[in-house]
């Protein structure tokens, strides 16, 4: 895409996120041309995406910020973060918190170490490892779509602190799709939908949900 098709698909982050300062801008100006050149080399993002790079990519993953505000100083790891997803653009948007993403995939983490050091992005770690091997404790567990409910909270609520310092209990924030019922049907923890249709008009949110999930 050219400067001006970038700059008129970043409007739909001007939308709803109209208090971003300039240095905010500019980075997430300068996120899809990162994106774009790994994607060349490597398949980070599905490629029918690319042209949607911002809906389907960043704002989706900003998303989780209309739902909580994180407190300055909070710790949040994003779990299966692929190509960075919703680790990166949360780091833009929340400067002083502080972001681990972790994936398996040794290549993926390569690129989302990349992405973090052009941006300047100094509150975000990377790391390849597996959530069941991470010792330390976050505020919250953040997914895109990593794996079925269960599976997940297995591997990842050892990471969960105890003490919190929010509105709501720490746990898991996770970005899904489609019809939920029957995978939260055996799930024998406190959960709750948020559907993302009510706060984003576009087509790709009428299915999408957070789904927030504690002890």
């Amino acid at each position: 895409m050219t400067n001006l098709q970038i700059a008129e698909q970043f409007k739909i982050i001007e939308k709803y996120f109209p208090e971003l300062t300039d240095r905010q801008r500019q980075q997430f100006l300068d996120m899809y041309p990162i994106y774009e050149e790994w994607n060349s080399k490597i398949n980070v993002i599905s490629r029918k995406d690319t042209d949607n790079f911002y809906e389907r990519h960043v704002l989706h993953s900003l998303s989780i910020a209309k739902i909580i505000r994180f407190a300055p100083g909070s710790r949040l790891i994003d779990v299966g973060t692929g190509g960075g997803f919703p680790g990166i653009p949360l780091a833009v948007l929340f400067p002083d918190v502080e972001f681990l993403l972790i994936d398996s995939i040794g290549k993926k983490i390569r690129v989302v170490q990349d992405v973090a050091l052009q941006l300047g992005l100094n509150n975000v770690k990377a790391a390849q490892i597996r959530a069941e091997d991470v010792s330390q404790k976050f505020d919250f567990v953040l997914s895109r779509a990593v794996a079925e409910i269960n599976t997940f909270w297995r591997w990842t609520s050892h990471l969960i602190a105890k003490k919190s310092q929010h509105e709501i209990p720490n746990g898991l924030l996770c970005l899904k799709g489609g019809d939920l019922l029957e995978e939260f049907s055996e799930f024998r923890h406190f959960f709750k939908f948020y559907e993302l249709r009510y706060y984003f008009s576009e087509e790709f949110f009428q299915t999408k949900k957070l789904v927030y999930a504690h002890t």
